[in-house]
């Protein structure tokens, strides 16, 4: 399957279009830096293509429609509240997605985020009413439902990833456990983070890519909205406490010193329902 990766560089990105290449997939890669590109394992193995999605779009199709897109670009993160979402993302989203309907492209693949479920507390399923409450999150609740009118008019295969938290290689260095890298690193004598009791879902980011590829195979069985996330709540201090292990660390935590997150719910996770199925009919089918 010839499948076209947009956000290719990015922290989901590059582990995305590795996976593709582990299960046999060419794959058309697309970032705007070609330099960043070049640094990853993955660049010779890929059709590479230095594109700005919101300006420069169209020669990304230029040799035909590819069997599937996978679309994880989106520029502006972590800043969930910016307007800059609603007012640039979503329109060039919009512009971008129906181009490749247009052209052909049956399966589309869309990374979605936690955030469009807002102030909700405790399990989160697939069949949840969203009500988000940051710019970030009603932007890409706002694609999706507009992707959605989209396929009664011109009909194609929608998956929708909805991420929770990941950590990992190439993560944002100002992410939690890249920070605590940082601390560990430089032998500071503590680490300053929230009290550190918000129950939260998270996957490495190798599981997350992986999770793309299955529900690209199998589209039939995996479409719609997806959880992408553990199902599994884990505390914020447990996380970083294990964390903590693994490095060999004994860094002192000094919790409470930043306050929650007021767009967030104290205590929330996914229940990743499709991609449950899904393993199980594959262990069936092995």
């Amino acid at each position: 399957m010839k499948v076209l990766v947009t956000g290719a560089t990015g922290f989901v990105g590059r582990h995305v279009v590795s996976a593709l290449l582990a299960k046999g997939h060419s794959v058309a890669a697309v970032a705007r830096d070609a330099n960043k590109a070049r640094s990853l394992l993955w660049f010779e193995h890929v059709e590479f293509i230095a594109c700005d999605l919101h300006s420069d779009f169209p020669r990304v199709f230029a040799d035909g429609p590819p069997d599937a897109l996978i679309h994880l670009a989106w520029p502006g993160l972590p800043n969930y509240r910016s307007f800059f979402h609603v007012g640039r993302n979503l329109p060039a989203d919009l512009v971008f997605l129906e181009a490749a309907v247009d052209v052909g492209v049956l399966q589309i693949v869309v990374a979605g985020t936690c955030l469009e479920y807002g102030m909700q507390h405790g399990p989160l399923t697939e069949q949840a009413d969203t009500a988000p409450t940051t710019a970030y999150g009603f932007a890409k609740d706002a694609l999706r439902k507009s992707l959605q009118f989209l396929q009664q008019e011109k009909p194609f295969t929608l998956q929708w990833m909805r991420l929770f938290y990941m950590y990992g290689e190439g993560q944002n260095p100002k992410s939690l456990l890249s920070q605590l890298d940082r601390a560990i690193d430089e032998d500071a004598p503590f680490f300053n983070m929230s009290a550190g009791d918000q129950l939260r879902d998270y996957l490495p980011i190798k599981e997350v890519a992986a999770n793309f590829v299955h529900a690209l195979e199998n589209p039939a069985s995996c479409n719609g909205v997806i959880n992408c996330c553990s199902g599994k709540p884990i505390s914020v201090l447990d996380l970083v406490s294990q964390h903590c292990q693994a490095r060999s660390s004994d860094i002192e935590l000094r919790r409470g010193y930043y306050p929650y997150p007021d767009y967030e719910p104290l205590a929330f996770w996914g229940v990743p329902s499709k991609l449950d199925v899904l393993k199980v009919l594959e262990v069936a089918r092995s």
